[in-house]
C-alpha cells in the first residue's frame, strides 16, 4: 500500500455516551430497544441469580507476554520519574445504536497485549523504574442488572475476563478502569498521555500535561517500533503467509469476478483474511483496469474484463494485529499482452534494484532512490520524458508517472512507525529487524494525454515485505511469483 512523505496515524473519536437524556441518573444505559426501563421486580430478581461460577482458573500467559514487558521496561527507562498513561480508546459509534468493530491503539497493544475497549495502561512512577497497572472493566455485575440491561453488557456482546485473569494474562496487576479518571484528577508530579483516543482519560489530566511533552511520549513509542523482536517477525510472516494464500483464492475465481464486479474479489480475501486472522490490514485495494491508476482505489465496484490488468493490494491482519501488505499485479485472462508486459517488467526491474539496496548500514532512501532510477531510465528510453536520467531525476519528471515513494514500514499499522522523527526513519539507517516495503509502480492515467493512446489506463505496482537481516534482506512474500511469465505459470496452475 502506498503512503504520502508525511504520515499521520488515524486516531478514533472517542465513544457516543448510549445513555438517552432523561436516563443520566440512572446507574444502568438504556438499550435502545426497550428493555428498560420496563423489568418487573420479579423478573429483576430472578436474573441476579441461577448462574454458574464461569472464573477461568487455568490460564497461562500470552505468547508475547515477555516481549511485552521488555517494551515495558524500554518505556521505563526513557521517562524515569513520570506517570505514563497509554489508552486502548472507546468503541466508536456507526450508526444510531451500532458501533464499529473496536482497535485498541497500536500503542497500547503493543505495550500489553490486550485489545479491549476502555482499557487504559498505566506506568506509576517508583523510586526505581515504574509499576505497571491496566486498567479494564470487570466482569459485569449481575447484582445491579448491568450484564443484561446495559447495551455494552455481557450478555449483549459476550464475556470479558475478570480482572484476575486479564492479570494473568497479561503479566500486569488489573484494576477497574471506572476508577482510574477520579484517580488520575488526584495524581500529583509528572504526567504523559497518549492523545486522540479517550476523551475522558484525557479531561481527567487536562491541567496536568503539555501536548509538547506528550508528542514526545507517541514519538518515542513510534521510534521503538522501527525494530522487530522476533515475536514481531513470526506474526508478520504469519500474516504473510495468510495473504499469500489470499491472492491464490483471487486467482481461483477471476471467472467470477468477471461475471459481478472488483468486490467479488475483495469479498474472497476478506474471507481469508477473517477465517486466519483478525481483519484485513487495510482497505483492500482490488483496482481493475484504468482503476489501477488510482493509487487508493479501495471502492471496488468496478469491472473485471479480459484482456485487462487486476493490480491487487491487501494486507491480512494477524490477531495480534501485524499485518503483511503485498501487491501484485495480474493478467485477468491469464497472459500478458506485449505493452503491458514490457510496463510490467520494468516495475519487476525497479523493484529488484530497490530490494537488492535494502540492507543493514544503507540509507533508508537508498532503496527509493535506486528503483526510481530504473523508471527514469525506462521511461527516457521509450521516449515519454526528455532524458538524460540525471535531468530527469534532479527535477523528478519521472513522478508524474512514478507518483508515491517506494516503500514504508510495516508493522501493527500497514504504515508503521509514522510519527518517528525524520532523523529517525526517513533520513535515518537501515537496521536488521527492520521490516518495511518495496513498491515502485508505474501509472498512466486514462486522460494523459503526454502517452500514446495504448499505454493510458495501465497501472503497475509490485510490492514485497522485506525484513532486514544482518547480511542484507529477507523477502518475506517471496512465495508470491513476480517476474511476468512466472505469474502467468502460477496463474495457469491455479486455475487448473
Amino acid at each position: 500500500m502506498t503512503v504520502a512523505e508525511e504520515l499521520t496515524p488515524a486516531v478514533p473519536d472517542s465513544a457516543a455516551d448510549a445513555a438517552g437524556p432523561d436516563e443520566s441518573e440512572k446507574p444502568i444505559k438504556q438499550r435502545k430497544n426497550g428493555l428498560y426501563p420496563g423489568v418487573s421486580d420479579e423478573l429483576a430478581e430472578n436474573m441476579k441469580s441461577g448462574w454458574a461460577d464461569t472464573e477461568l482458573r487455568d490460564l497461562e500467559p500470552i505468547p508475547q507476554a515477555a516481549e511485552t514487558a521488555a517494551r515495558r521496561a524500554a518505556l521505563s527507562a526513557r521517562f524515569p520519574g513520570e506517570r505514563l498513561v497509554i489508552p486502548a480508546g472507546n468503541l466508536k459509534t456507526r450508526s444510531n445504536d451500532t458501533e464499529y468493530a473496536f482497535r485498541a491503539s497500536v500503542e497500547y497493544a503493543y505495550l500489553t497485549g490486550n485489545q479491549t475497549e476502555d482499557g487504559v495502561l498505566v506506568l506509576e512512577p517508583k523510586e526505581e523504574g515504574h509499576e505497571a497497572t491496566i486498567y479494564l472493566l470487570p466482569r459485569s455485575d449481575r447484582e445491579n442488572g448491568e450484564f443484561w440491561l446495559d447495551g455494552q453488557g455481557e450478555l449483549w456482546v459476550g464475556r470479558r475476563h475478570s480482572l484476575t485473569e486479564a492479570g494473568t494474562l497479561y503479566g500486569i496487576p488489573a484494576s477497574d478502569v471506572r476508577e482510574l479518571a477520579g484517580a488520575l484528577r488526584e495524581a500529583t508530579g509528572p504526567v504523559r498521555v497518549v492523545r486522540g483516543y479517550d476523551a475522558g482519560i484525557e479531561a481527567a489530566l487536562t491541567d496536568k500535561v503539555t501536548a509538547e511533552r506528550d508528542e514526545e511520549l507517541r514519538v518515542f513509542l513510534s521510534e521503538a517500533r522501527l525494530v522487530k523482536d522476533d515475536f514481531e517477525v513470526g506474526e508478520l510472516q504469519k500474516a504473510v503467509d495468510s495473504t499469500v494464500r489470499g491472492f491464490e483464492d483471487v486467482v481461483k475465481v477471476l471467472d467470477k469476478a468477471e461475471a459481478t464486479s472488483e468486490r467479488y474479489i475483495e469479498g474472497t480475501f476478506f474471507l481469508r483474511a477473517r477465517v486466519e486472522g483478525n481483519d484485513v490490514g487495510y482497505g483492500t485495494i482490488a483496482a481493475a483496469g484504468p482503476h489501477a491508476c488510482t493509487l487508493h482505489w479501495v471502492r471496488n465496484d468496478g469491472a473485471v474484463r479480459a484482456g485487462e490488468l487486476l493490480l491487487l493490494d491487501a494486507g491480512v491482519e494477524t490477531h495480534t494485529y501485524y499485518t503483511a501488505d503485498v501487491t501484485r499485479t495480474l493478467p485477468i485472462n491469464g497472459r500478458f499482452s506485449d505493452l503491458q508486459r514490457k510496463i510490467y517488467d520494468a516495475v519487476y526491474e525497479a523493484q529488484e534494484a530497490g530490494i537488492a539496496a535494502v540492507k543493514p548500514g544503507a540509507k533508508y532512501r537508498d532503496f527509493h532512490d535506486a528503483a526510481q532510477r530504473v523508471l527514469a531510465e525506462k521511461l527516457v528510453e521509450w521516449g515519454l520524458v526528455e532524458g538524460p536520467v540525471e535531468r530527469v531525476l534532479e527535477l523528478g519528471l519521472q513522478r508524474r508517472w512514478t507518483l508515491h515513494g517506494t516503500g514504508h514500514m510495516l508493522g501493527m499499522d500497514v504504515h508503521d512507525c509514522a510519527a518517528a522523527r525524520v532523523e529517525a526513519y526517513v533520513d535515518g539507517v537501515l537496521e536488521p529487524g527492520m521490516c518495511l516495503t518495496v513498491e515502485p509502480g508505474l501509472y498512466f492515467q486514462a486522460d494523459d494525454l503526454t502517452v500514446p493512446q495504448e499505454y493510458r489506463g495501465i497501472g503497475v505496482r509490485i510490492e514485497d515485505d522485506l525484513l532486514v537481516t544482518e547480511d542484507g534482506n529477507r523477502n518475506l512474500s517471496a512465495a508470491l511469483p513476480r517476474r511476468s511469465d512466472e505469474v502467468e505459470a502460477w496463474m495457469a496452475a491455479l486455475k487448473g
